[in-house]
Formats: structure tokens, sequence, C-alpha cells
């Protein structure tokens, strides 16, 4: 397993909110010991040149293997977070996203690829799941009490 820790400078960051049956896709975020510590919506980072939305559809394509449309306007965070002993810092375009027609219908869970290798899992989690003692959290931190405040 290959140990990730951020970069040490400001990312532009592109994700997307995708809902199933009121559940959101978020994958997996891992700590050094293969343990779930929380979940994120997919997405990445923005390159250099690239719309924040051409960004969010590449990041979808590249993880899935699936094309997404956003809609609306994208809301905005500024992410200072710590991830194994190293900080991090993002600011992130967060966009209401759809998928294709029938993806994933009937799966549970997706299995993929980051761009660096490491495995990973994404599946549709309810959010008063999330940002409980002993349970994973919602990453960014915040997200969940935006979007219970939006009624998402």
């Amino acid at each position: 397993m290959t140990a990730w820790r951020p970069p040490q400078e400001i990312r532009l960051k592109a994700i997307g909110l995708h809902w199933r049956d009121g559940r959101l896709l978020a994958a997996e975020v891992l700590d050094d010991e293969g343990r779930v510590k929380g979940v994120r919506p997919l997405g990445g980072s923005v390159e250099f040149g690239e719309t924040l939305e051409t960004a969010v559809i590449r990041e979808f394509d590249e993880e899935l293997g699936i094309h997404v449309t956003p809609s609306g306007s994208p809301f905005f965070f500024e992410n200072h977070y710590l991830h194994e002993g190293a900080r991090g810092h993002e600011i992130i375009a967060v966009f209401d996203v759809s998928l294709s027609e029938g993806a994933f219908e009937g799966r549970d869970s997706i299995e993929f690829r980051e761009a660096h290798g490491s495995a990973c899992i994404a599946r549709w989690f309810d959010l008063g799941d999330l940002d409980l003692d002993g349970g994973p959290e919602l990453y960014p931190s915040g997200l969940k009490n935006h979007l219970l405040r939006k009624g998402s």
C-alpha cells in the first residue's frame, strides 16, 4: 500500500456529488494501516488551463470510466486538514452531477484506481451514518453540515 501525503501547496480541486436513493456516492479514505477513516465525493485536481466543470467531468472519466453531467454552479470550500500528521490545504469546487443512464445500476460499490495507482472503493453513503463517533468522516470537513442546511 502506498502512503499518500498531501502536497505542501494549495490545490484547486473539483468534486461531484451524485445521489442515489438519498445516498451520496463517495470514495473510502484509508489511514496508513488500511482502515477506513473517512469518505469523500469523487473528483480531483484541476489542471492548468482547465475549467472547473471540465475537471470534474475528466476526473469521473479517469476514475470510473463514465461521463457525468454537472448541473448548476458549484459552491466552494476552503479545506485545511491533517492526514496522518501532514497538513493539506485545498480550495474545492463542489458540483451536483448526474451519471449516465443506468451507470452502476444494481451495484453497491465500485472499485477503481487513483491516478497514482492506489486501489479505491466508492459506495453510496447515507449522510446520517457519517461524522458520527467511531464512524467514517465526510470530507471535506463541513460538507455534511452544508448539505443538511441545503436540503440535499
